[in-house]
């Protein structure tokens, strides 16, 4: 029986997933990314990687495909990584082509958001639905649309900017030249900055997590904010495309429902009654290994591609 390979292609790291045909990662790798050393020296220490889970297979079975979340953005349809803000070393590569001659296996590429939302919706927090909107707080903030089982991409492939949506006209200034976007909000880095103003302490976002599970108010107050945000924002993404499910992952998502709660309160007070009467919030249960599991699947469908 063949077995692919998920592969989460991060910032700082690469975790890498052998799953078998019962969709369990069986083997595991992880390593720094090193982005600066170009793709091409990226491309062969993945290989190495996955040359070192080949080798813990049986001898009848196979590695039959190998699938890729990166951060976006990415042409998910010619396989190539655009202009990546945080990884000019691998920016404008053709990178699933060059993996596959590499590797001498299919490869599949996408973004690494809607990778761990295919891990979820396909064995998470969203398998026993139809859609879903699965939401990534982290250092940035990001989604993916999942209609009838199906990814939303847009017209042009960035459906799901999330975290560039306003959720306060006259908030706070956003890096993207906006002002009171989502991700000012949410993010780790917005509430490292929004625990310092109110007490004077340089933190990271984690800890803001930590020290809001610990009773401290201002991280309370802090991670409160920050779920009232949300809430607008899966109010207005669920008054639009009318999905009733949400799945909040990332590292800010561990701090569960002191942020959720707010969430789900805020989402009554920005959506018709109907709407958010229906509309499910929750935090992933897959955690990191949702967008391992998420380009395992998406190597599994290449491989049901024609020709």
């Amino acid at each position: 029986m063949s077995q692919v390979i998920g592969i989460d292609l991060g910032g700082s790291k690469i975790a890498l997933g052998l799953v078998n045909s019962q969709d369990e990662i069986v083997a595991r790798r992880r390593i720094d990314t090193h982005a600066e050393a170009g793709s091409s020296a990226v491309v062969e220490r993945i290989a190495a990687e996955v040359e070192a889970l080949k080798a813990t297979l049986p001898p009848e079975e196979g590695l039959a495909a190998v699938g890729v979340g990166a951060p976006g953005p990415v042409d998910h349809i010619s396989g190539k990584l655009l202009t990546l803000v945080n990884l000019p070393g691998i920016s404008n590569s053709p990178f699933r082509r060059m993996l596959a001659e590499r590797l001498s296996l299919p490869v599949a590429l996408d973004h690494d958001a809607k990778a761990a939302a295919l891990g979820e919706f396909h064995y998470g927090a969203g398998r026993d639905g139809e859609s879903m909107i699965y939401i990534v707080i982290g250092t940035g903030v990001g989604a993916a649309i999942i209609y009838q089982g199906k990814l939303i991409y847009g017209e042009g492939n960035s459906a799901g900017e999330s975290g560039h949506m306003t959720v306060d006209p006259k908030g706070h200034p956003c890096h993207c030249g906006s002002r009171g976007c989502l991700e000012t909000y949410t993010s780790g880095p917005a509430l490292a900055k929004h625990y310092a103003a109110a007490s004077g302490q340089t933190v990271t976002g984690a800890e803001v997590s930590k020290r809001a599970m610990a009773g401290d108010e201002i991280a309370l107050d802090v991670l409160a904010a920050a779920g009232r945000a949300l809430g607008i924002a899966i109010a207005s993404l669920a008054m639009t495309v009318n999905i009733e499910r949400f799945v909040i992952g990332g590292s800010v998502a561990q701090a569960g429902d002191l942020l959720l709660d707010a969430a789900r309160e805020s989402l009554k007070h920005y959506s018709f009654k109907a709407v958010s009467a229906k509309v499910k919030v929750s935090a992933t249960s897959l955690g990191e290994d949702a967008p391992i599991l998420g380009a395992a699947w998406l190597a599994r469908q290449k491989l049901a591609e024609p020709g």
